[in-house]
């Protein structure tokens, strides 16, 4: 197995316009984000080792947020896809990307409720 690097965003809470029934539209809707992105490790990280040899973490938290705009999303699987393709864009290293999307508005009694979308960069 080769080395990885994951960078990791757990947790983020996000509205998002998103729905395809009638009291889904018109505003935005609370979703849950986990993204992990996988890059190829460098050999080594050293003490003094440049931030461009990493990712900025803040880079997946706009991914989730600034880079999904005003769009309404019918389904939240294509917030997810614009996630994968955001992040794919921004940098060739990374080679994966998860991004768990839970809907909070659905939730009776703290259960999660979503999806998973997992993409290889092809």
């Amino acid at each position: 197995m080769a080395d990885a690097l994951h960078l990791e965003l757990a947790d983020f809470d996000h509205p998002v316009h998103t729905g395809v029934y009638s009291e889904e539209t018109g505003r935005p809707q609370p979703l849950r984000f986990t993204v992990r992105a996988r890059l190829k490790a460098p050999e080594r990280f050293e003490p003094d080792t440049p931030l461009e040899a990493s990712k900025n973490y803040m880079d997946l938290k706009f991914a989730c947020s600034d880079a999904l705009g005003d769009t309404h999303f019918k389904l939240i699987e294509a917030v997810a896809e614009h996630v994968c393709e955001t992040l794919f864009l921004q940098d060739a290293r990374i080679d994966e990307v998860s991004v768990r999307i839970v809907k909070l508005a659905l939730s009776e009694a703290g259960e999660s409720i979503g999806i998973t979308l997992v993409r290889e960069r092809r």
